[in-house]
C-alpha cells in the first residue's frame, strides 16, 4: 500500500483535461496565451519589479510540460523557473503606441513545451508613463488561476510544486513509468469511446435531418489566407460607481450585466444565430480549489438569450444565466468523459479534424468575468497601477482558420481597484477587422448601456 501511495504522489502528469487542450493547441498549429497589462502613470521601481519577477517563476508558473517516452501516454510537469529577467524597451514610445507595444508583446514566442511558458516585458513612454506585460500560455494556467499567480508573487509567496527537473527520467524508466500508468487509463479510454458512440446516435436521432451541419470541405486558400493575424482588441475601463447603478436601473447586478454587456457588443459585432437572432455567450465556471495545480479548472457552460432587451432589462439574462447554471450542477456533463480521447489519437488524425472543423452556428461570444480582483494584483512593481486588465488571444493565427470556424470573439472582464475592465478580441469574416472599427463599436455598445469610459 506504501509503494502505491507514493507512485500516486510521484505522478506529475497533466490533468485530462489540460492534456486534451494541449492537444487540441498543436493540432491547430498555435498557441492560446493570456496577456495581462498594467499601466503606471509614472516610471516604476525596477528592484520590485524585478522581486516580482523572480516569484512569478517560484508558484505555478514555474514550470512546463515534458513529452512522454511513449506517444499514447500523458505530457508531464517539469520544473522551469521561466526567463532570468524581463525585458525593458529599448527605446522609449509615446503613448499612443502602448497599444502596438502590447500586441507586438503578446506574439513574442511562447512555447509551454520548450519554454519560455511566459515572459515580462516593460515599456518607458515619452510622457513619463510605464506599461508593464505578462504573456503565458494559456496551457501553464487558466484565468482565475493566473490571478492567484500574480497575487502570490507580488506578496512574495512560493510553492514547492514537487516536481521533476526536465530529463530526469532514463529513457528505460520513462517507458516503464509511461506504459504502466497509461494501462491504467485504458478503462476510461474505453468508456469514453462508448459514451462518444452514444452522444453520437443522441445527436443524430435529436437533429433534425434538414438542420444538421454539412460535412465541411477542407478551406481553399487564397491569396492572404495564410497571413497570420492578430486579432483586433481592446480594453474599455468604465468606474465601478457608474457601473453598478446602471446595473441596478435596469435590474441586475454585476455579473449579469458584464454578460449582457458581452452579448450586445457580440451582436453589434455580427454573431447573432441565423435561425433566431440570438446571441449565445460561452461561460466559463471555474472549480478551482486552494492547492490546485491543474491548468485548466473550468467547465463551460451556455447561455442563448435576445440581445433587444438587454439595455433596459436584466431579468430575461439573469433567469437564463440561473438556469443554465442550476442545470450544469444538478446534469452530469458526458461530454467531459471525452476528454480522455485525444492523447490516444493519432496527431495526423487530430490535425485533419481540426483542418475541417466546420463553423460553429451557434457563434458564441466568450464570456469571462472574473468578479472582484483582490487590489495586490494591480501591484507588480511594488504600487498600484492606475490600469490593469487581461485579456486572451492567439499566436500564429492564419487568417484562412478564423474564416473557417467562422470567428471568434473573447470578452473577459474583472473589478479592481475602482474600475472594471472589459477587455475585448474579436475577429468577424466579412467584418472591417480592425481596431478603429472595434472602438467604434465599444462607443456605440456603452452608449446602448448609458455608459461612458475610457477606451485603451
Amino acid at each position: 500500500m506504501a509503494a502505491r501511495r507514493a507512485d500516486v504522489l510521484s505522478d506529475n502528469r497533466l490533468a485530462v483535461a489540460d492534456e486534451a487542450l494541449l492537444a487540441e493547441h498543436y493540432a491547430a498549429d498555435m498557441d492560446v496565451i493570456i496577456q495581462v497589462t498594467w499601466v503606471y502613470e509614472h516610471a516604476v521601481d525596477f528592484d520590485a519589479l524585478r522581486r516580482f519577477h523572480y516569484h512569478l517563476g517560484q508558484g505555478l508558473l514555474g514550470r512546463r510540460i515534458e513529452r512522454p517516452a511513449l506517444p499514447i501516454a500523458r505530457h508531464r510537469w517539469v520544473v522551469d523557473r521561466g526567463p532570468v529577467d524581463f525585458e525593458v524597451a529599448e527605446t522609449a514610445r509615446p503613448r499612443t503606441e502602448l497599444s502596438d507595444w502590447v500586441d507586438e508583446r503578446s506574439q513574442l514566442p511562447i512555447d509551454p513545451e520548450e519554454g519560455p511558458g511566459w515572459h515580462l516585458g516593460v515599456l518607458p513612454m515619452t510622457d513619463g508613463s510605464t506599461g508593464i506585460s505578462l504573456v503565458l500560455s494559456h496551457n501553464l494556467i487558466d484565468g482565475l488561476g493566473l490571478a492567484l499567480v500574480i497575487i502570490e508573487a507580488a506578496l512574495g509567496k512560493t510553492r514547492d510544486l514537487g516536481y521533476p527537473l526536465p530529463q530526469s527520467r532514463t529513457r528505460v524508466r520513462a517507458i516503464v513509468e509511461d506504459a504502466r500508468q497509461t494501462a491504467r487509463d485504458i478503462p476510461q479510454v474505453a468508456k469514453a469511446l462508448t459514451t462518444a458512440a452514444r452522444l453520437a446516435r443522441k445527436q443524430a436521432r435529436t437533429q433534425p435531418r434538414k438542420s444538421r451541419p454539412q460535412r465541411s470541405k477542407p478551406a481553399v486558400v487564397r491569396g492572404g489566407d495564410d497571413d497570420v493575424v492578430v486579432v483586433p482588441a481592446l480594453t474599455i475601463y468604465i468606474d465601478l460607481d457608474q457601473w453598478d447603478a446602471r446595473a441596478a436601473a435596469i435590474g441586475g447586478a454585476s455579473h449579469t450585466m458584464a454578460a449582457a454587456f458581452a452579448a450586445k457588443f457580440g451582436e453589434r459585432i455580427g454573431r447573432r444565430r441565423a435561425d433566431d437572432g440570438a446571441v449565445t455567450l460561452q461561460i466559463p465556471i471555474s472549480d478551482r480549489t486552494e492547492d490546485d495545480t491543474r491548468a485548466m479548472a473550468l467547465s463551460y457552460a451556455r447561455v442563448s438569450v435576445d440581445p433587444t432587451p438587454l439595455t433596459s432589462d436584466l431579468s430575461e439574462i439573469r433567469a437564463a444565466i440561473k438556469q443554465t447554471l442550476r442545470d450544469l450542477k444538478e446534469t452530469a456533463d458526458e461530454s467531459k468523459q471525452l476528454l480522455w480521447l485525444p492523447s490516444f489519437t493519432p496527431k495526423r488524425v487530430l490535425k485533419q479534424m481540426v483542418a475541417r472543423m466546420p463553423a460553429d452556428p451557434d457563434q458564441p461570444v466568450f464570456c469571462s468575468y472574473l468578479g472582484d480582483l483582490h487590489s495586490v494584483i494591480g501591484c507588480p512593481a511594488g504600487t498600484i497601477a492606475e490600469y490593469e486588465n487581461a485579456r486572451g488571444t492567439g499566436q500564429r493565427e492564419s487568417r484562412r482558420f478564423l474564416e473557417q470556424i467562422g470567428g471568434r470573439m473573447i470578452v473577459l472582464s474583472g473589478r479592481i481597484n475602482g474600475q472594471i475592465f472589459i477587455s475585448v478580441g474579436a475577429y468577424q469574416p466579412g467584418a472591417d477587422n480592425t481596431k478603429p472599427a472595434l472602438r467604434e463599436l465599444a462607443k456605440r455598445t456603452m452608449a446602448d448601456f448609458d455608459l461612458t469610459g475610457h477606451i485603451h
